[in-house]
């Protein structure tokens, strides 16, 4: 068997067509072509003879090289008898080839973007465009691909760590609400008190800066109120001011004319003036009313800004709530859950972690309102609704609190109570009460100079019931719960102070009634 040529494909390959050679020609700077494709090459650029490779000026005709093309002949038989062994067949990709010249895709345009085959190359639309090798190309995409591929790497992990950022941020939110109603991992007595002060901290500063931003936001919407009734003034009087303009623009028009034309009759000769001067001195002597500046057309200062802050506040009364009773969480029970603003609480299945301090309800659900009293004349407002266990009333400060005692007077309690579907007074025995109604809402009355504590259905005035015991020791709002489904929530009321009440608590009249 003959020896098979060492030489490699790239040795026999045409730059041009990336085929083998077929009839190659050798120019003078010895790289060589297969004929036909330099003859094709020359001919697109209308009589330059460079080389493809290095452009090097050929001023005399190619060389045909009968080796190179014994070499050629040599290697395409030696490819043809390995394709006859192998079964005879040559698959060919036809992804590969180019779909307008069926040349194989040698060649990656750097502006288009695209494979092309050696004839595109020549082509009228390519010609111009720098190109390279599709081995070049595959390497430079595959860099950038890499390149772009790191990056979208570095924003995924990115994109993660926001991701857990966000994440941890609402375990952390979730945790401090847990905190906020009490729910503390159990810890040691001196830590659970600091984490207590701590949670306690942090949620009177929540709560007020709610209430500030709440006060910040009325404040923000007045503001831009009140600089549009200003803005809307501004316009009304800017608006009156420019008719009246165009009124006296109108009556100097006229004036003007008629000035006009009485100086015209003025040149005339005296026959002339003597005809006309019926006409004239009529149009003369119509009545013109002299201009008087009209008044109101400033912008009341005085009312925008006088006791705008009085104004303002007023106005503020509305969005500032007051509650006559707030609940003091230092005395909930820790199966309480206590709302945000300290006005409502209800019943719960999970007993919380909270401190054992002395001032503190436990085992009954109960709390009392922060404020004890001991003079004067009180009255608060209790939403019960469809709430089916509570017991509304006040408790003595002296009140046990460490054991489940009946909310009875002679324990220090003076309560109405609704329990299995009944109303009762916290006397020794209890004494059912015989309601029309079921009250949605329970008045508490407190008269401590009196000693009378009474209840009341405000919705028609219905007197409940009344104790008459001696205040002897502070008095505090009671509220004892055993619902899950419908909270006790103290009533806000509002409260007012305008000018005619100023003036009549102080005995006089109001001056600008």
């Amino acid at each position: 068997m003959a020896a098979r040529l060492s030489l490699p494909e790239e040795e026999l390959t045409c730059s041009i067509c990336c085929n083998i050679f077929r009839d190659p020609v050798v120019l003078k700077c010895t790289h060589s072509f297969c004929g036909p494709c330099l003859q094709q090459y020359w001919t697109g650029k209308r009589g330059r003879r460079d080389c493809p490779l290095c452009r090097t000026q050929n001023l005399d005709d190619p060389i045909p090289s009968l080796t190179l093309k014994n070499l050629c002949e040599c290697y395409v038989q030696e490819e043809s008898q390995d394709v006859e062994g192998s079964g005879g067949e040559l698959y060919c990709d036809p992804g590969e080839l180019c779909p307008l010249h069926g040349e194989k895709l040698k060649l990656y345009c750097l502006l288009d973007k695209e494979p092309i085959c050696v004839v595109c190359h020549t082509s009228r639309k390519h010609k111009q465009h720098d190109c390279c090798p599709i081995s070049e190309a595959v390497v430079d995409v595959k860099e950038k691909l890499l390149s772009a591929l790191s990056s979208l790497q570095e924003k995924k992990e990115s994109f993660e760590n926001m991701k857990k950022n966000y994440e941890d941020t609402v375990t952390h939110i979730q945790v401090r609400d847990a905190s906020l109603a009490g729910v503390l991992t159990p810890v040691s007595e001196p830590g659970l008190k600091q984490a207590v002060f701590q949670v306690q901290t942090r949620f009177v500063e929540r709560r007020t800066h709610e209430e500030f931003e709440k006060l910040h936001a009325f404040l923000r919407v007045e503001e831009e109120s009140r600089m549009e009734a200003l803005r809307s003034e501004e316009e009304q009087k800017t608006a009156e001011m420019r008719r009246k303009m165009e009124e006296l623009e109108t009556n100097v028009s006229r004036v003007s004319e008629t000035i006009r034309v009485l100086e015209e009759e003025m040149s005339q000769e005296d026959i002339s003036v003597l005809r006309n001067c019926g006409r004239t001195l009529e149009r003369a002597n119509i009545p013109v009313q002299d201009p008087v500046m009209a008044s109101g057309v400033l912008i009341d200062v005085a009312k925008h800004i006088g006791s705008l802050s009085f104004q303002v506040w007023e106005k503020m009364q509305k969005i500032a709530r007051y509650n006559p009773v707030t609940l003091d969480p230092n005395t909930a029970a820790p199966w309480l859950v206590l709302s945000d603003d300290l006005t409502s609480i209800c019943d719960s299945d999970e007993k919380q972690k909270l401190p054992d301090n002395p001032e503190r309800f436990d085992p009954d659900t109960a709390i009392l309102g922060r404020e004890g009293l001991t003079s004067g004349r009180h009255s608060w407002e209790v939403d019960v609704g469809d709430n089916t266990a509570w017991v509304v009333g006040v408790a003595k400060e002296s009140v046990k609190r460490k054991e489940k005692v009946n909310s009875v007077l002679k324990n220090g309690y003076l309560c109405v109570y609704f329990y299995h579907n009944m109303y009762f007074a916290g006397t020794s025995p209890l004494t059912r009460l015989g309601l029309k109604r079921n009250p949605q809402r329970i008045r508490v009355l407190l008269d401590c100079d009196e000693g009378r504590v009474s209840f009341d259905d405000p919705h028609n005035n219905t007197h409940i019931y009344t104790f008459k015991h001696s205040v002897t020791e502070a008095m505090f709002p009671y509220l004892w719960v055993g619902c899950q489904k419908c909270p006790l929530a103290v009533r806000p009321v509002e409260v007012s102070l305008n000018v005619a009440e100023y003036f009549k608590q102080v005995g006089f009249l109001n001056p600008t009634a």
